[in-house]
């Protein structure tokens, strides 16, 4: 491989960037894709399906065959909010793959014996997210019902292209919500991003049947599945 190939390979892997290395098999020649990079034509239509399934493959295009060696980052969810969805939630997405990180500034959920095995963070989220910030491959569950401590971490989400964000509460709790986020800047359609209610209608009752159907609604929207919102 260039030298100067695998020197950009390597950022975007500390940057937590999405890329591809494209090798043209008939002349063994590489590219570096990153995601968002203009490719036209059936290449370009087998780049964007890679990209979303995160598995490397061979395909042809163009009348010719190219190996398509996809480097994505593993996908992280945070949850704001130790409460007993997050219980249900948080092993069912180390399961599924997912780094899990749980931040509560409230010490009587937030405790080691509640979410044994995962990495948890009693702090306020400006704190315990600032030397790990949200990115695009971030999943954001804020489950606190307490705008103290959900709104924050929702803009950082929204302003960071997440590929992921939901928020607990009735029609009536996001419509209040809603209006706090637009009053501190954001835009129709970057609020329009927010998955609330959270989770498909499948309609679950427990933590552990909403948490179901938060994981499958996580797991949609990172492989850009077409599913429906409502039961």
């Amino acid at each position: 491989m260039d030298p100067n190939l695998l020197k950009k390979l390597n950022a975007a892997r500390r940057n937590r960037q999405a890329a591809v290395m494209v090798t043209d098999l008939g002349d063994g020649r590489d590219r570096l894709v990153m995601k968002g990079d203009p490719i036209a034509g059936e290449l370009g239509a087998a780049l964007t399906k890679v990209f979303a399934a995160g598995k490397s493959r061979m395909v042809e295009a163009e009348g010719r065959r190219f190996f398509l060696n996809v480097h994505v980052p593993a996908p992280r969810m945070v949850i704001i909010g130790a409460v007993h969805i997050s219980q249900a939630l948080a092993p069912m997405a180390r399961i599924a793959g997912y780094d899990v990180l749980v931040v509560d500034p409230r010490t009587a959920f937030a405790t080691t014996e509640r979410f044994e095995g995962t990495e948890l963070i009693a702090d306020w989220p400006e704190d315990a997210l600032k030397d790990r910030p949200i990115d695009a491959f971030t999943a954001l569950v804020a489950v606190t019902h307490d705008p103290k401590i959900d709104d924050w971490p929702l803009t950082q989400a929204l302003q960071a292209g997440a590929f992921y964000v939901g928020a607990l509460g009735s029609r009536k709790t996001h419509a209040r919500r809603v209006e706090r986020l637009t009053q501190a800047g954001l835009s129709e359609a970057e609020i329009g991003h927010i998955a609330a209610p959270i989770g498909l209608g499948i309609g679950a009752q427990s933590p552990a049947e909403i948490a179901v159907a938060v994981l499958a609604q996580v797991i949609a929207a990172l492989r850009r599945a077409d599913v429906p919102e409502e039961a």
